[in-house]
C-alpha cells in the first residue's frame, strides 16, 4: 500500500502553494505598477526636475516634432496598460472608464471643486510663504514657456492626455496600490505626488497648487471608483490652458 501513504505528503505540497502564488502574483504586480510608471512618466519626471534646478532658461517651447513624440509616447503608454490588463483578464471598464448620461455633468462638478480647490492651495502656499518667508511666492516657468504655439498635432493631444494621465496615475496607480496594501490613503497620496511631481516645471509654487487639484481627483476616484468625470474635468482644464496659448 505505499501508494496510500505518499497521498497525505502531495496534499501537504498542495496547501503550502498557495501562499507563495499569492506572494509572486504580488510581486508581479508591484513590478508591473512600477513598469507602467517607469514607462509612461519618467521622461516627464526628469524634464521637470531639470526645469526646475535650470530654471526658465531651461524651458524651450515644443516644437511638431516635440508634440508628434508626446503623442507616440502617450499611445504606447496606454497601450502596455491595455496590454497588463490583458493579461489579468481585465479591461479598462475594470478601472472605472465607462459612460452614462450623468458623466458629463458630474465631469463639471468634479471640475469646479478641482478648480475651487486649486484657488483654496493657491492662497495658502503663498499666504504660508508670506509668513514665513516674508517674500511672495515665486512661480516658475509659464505654458507658453514650455509649450509655446501648439501645432495641428496638440489637438488630438486634448483628448489623448486626459485619457492618459487619469487612466494611468489615477485610476491603475490609486486601484492597484489600493488592493496590494488595503489604504486608499496611500493609493491617493501616491497618485497626487507623482502627478504633482510631473508638473514641477511650473516651479514648486505652481506644481503645489495644481496638487490641491489632483487632489480632488484622487478623492473623486476613491469613493466613486469612476475614471471618466474625472477625465472630463481633466479635459476641461486641458482645453481651457490649451486656448490661452492659441
Amino acid at each position: 500500500m505505499p501508494n496510500d501513504i505518499a497521498v497525505p505528503e502531495e496534499s501537504s505540497t498542495e496547501e503550502a502553494a498557495p501562499p507563495d502564488l499569492a506572494r509572486n502574483g504580488k510581486a508581479l504586480r508591484w513590478f508591473e505598477l512600477s513598469l507602467v510608471l517607469v514607462v509612461c512618466f519618467s521622461s516627464s519626471l526628469l524634464a521637470s526636475f531639470r526645469f526646475l534646478t535650470n530654471g526658465a532658461d531651461a524651458a524651450q517651447p515644443r516644437q511638431s516634432a516635440d508634440w508628434g513624440y508626446l503623442l507616440f509616447q502617450e499611445i504606447i503608454g496606454l497601450l502596455l496598460l491595455g496590454y497588463v490588463l490583458w493579461r489579468r483578464r481585465m479591461t479598462f471598464r475594470d478601472l472605472g472608464l465607462s459612460w452614462s448620461p450623468g458623466d458629463p455633468l458630474a465631469g463639471i462638478l468634479v471640475a469646479v471643486a478641482a478648480y475651487f480647490s486649486y484657488v483654496v492651495g493657491y492662497t495658502l502656499i503663498h499666504l504660508a510663504n508670506q509668513t514665513f518667508f516674508h517674500t511672495a511666492a515665486q512661480a516658475g516657468s509659464v505654458a507658453r514657456q514650455i509649450f509655446g504655439h501648439p501645432t495641428l498635432l496638440s489637438i488630438p493631444l486634448l483628448f489623448l492626455n486626459p485619457l492618459f494621465e487619469e487612466l494611468i496615475v489615477r485610476a491603475y496607480l490609486m486601484k492597484e496600490i489600493r488592493e496590494l496594501t488595503g489604504s486608499w490613503l496611500l493609493a491617493g497620496a501616491v497618485s497626487v505626488a507623482i502627478q504633482t511631481a510631473y508638473h514641477l516645471y511650473y516651479g514648486w509654487v505652481g506644481a503645489l497648487c495644481l496638487g490641491f487639484q489632483f487632489l480632488v481627483f484622487s478623492i473623486y476616484y476613491a469613493n466613486k471608483r469612476r475614471a471618466t468625470p474625472i477625465v472630463v474635468a481633466h479635459c476641461i482644464f486641458d482645453v481651457w490652458a490649451m486656448s490661452r496659448l492659441w
